[in-house]
């Protein structure tokens, strides 16, 4: 299956994409470097990747989720990308034939994704700096997200912040509606990250 990817090849012009892109952009981009093997593998890795619904990444940058996914055994065709700059997303296209890339803001997610899918999503994997945002266009994304994810489905989230939740679950109006599960953090990174799962409550 993944024998026509174009795996990333040049690690120090993947970082450079990275710090002109938080030069430009710091509350879209949030990072310096792109996510580890190790942090990237750990995301993958709660994604069930049974069946054949939709699995979408929220902020892909130069791939390393993406190429976790599909190295765990997930179809290019399930896997739906939205990334907001251009330049990321040629870089996804080429790299990643198969996989459906969607230029467009996960912030306004339904509206994004409107006419690109059919069904309940299985899960969704992010690396948004969502504590770059305000809250209330956090917690809109999360309340639209779990509109889309089917019944057992996750919303997967990594973070520099090692002892907050990216989502700001208790100040949400519904926050009985969602639990959270904070990983260990994840110390081999550059620099360490935190992995937080997502589901609705029972």
């Amino acid at each position: 299956m993944l024998q026509n990817l174009e795996p990333p090849k040049n690690a120090f012009a993947d970082n450079a994409r990275f710090i002109r892109s938080l030069i430009e952009n710091p509350r879209l981009v949030g990072a310096v470097s792109p996510s580890g093997p190790v942090l990237a593998k750990t995301m993958a890795s709660h994604v069930d990747i049974s069946g054949d619904a939709p699995i979408v990444e929220l902020g892909p940058g130069t791939g390393p989720v993406t190429q976790a996914l599909l190295e765990r055994g997930v179809a290019p065709e399930r896997l739906i990308l939205v990334e907001y700059e251009t330049k990321f997303c040629d870089l996804l296209r080429k790299r990643f034939p198969g996989v459906n890339v969607v230029q467009g803001d996960a912030y306004g997610l339904k509206k994004t994704l409107a006419g690109k899918i059919e069904g309940p999503i299985a899960s969704i994997v992010s690396s948004l700096p969502l504590l770059n945002q305000p809250e209330a266009d956090r917690l809109r994304l999360f309340d639209e997200a779990f509109e889309m994810i089917a019944p057992g489905g996750v919303f997967v989230q990594f973070t520099y912040s090692l002892w907050v939740s990216p989502m700001p679950l208790k100040r949400h109006a519904n926050r009985a509606a969602y639990t959270a599960d904070g990983l260990a953090p994840i110390w081999l990174n550059l620099p360490p990250a935190r992995v937080w799962v997502y589901k609705r409550a029972r």
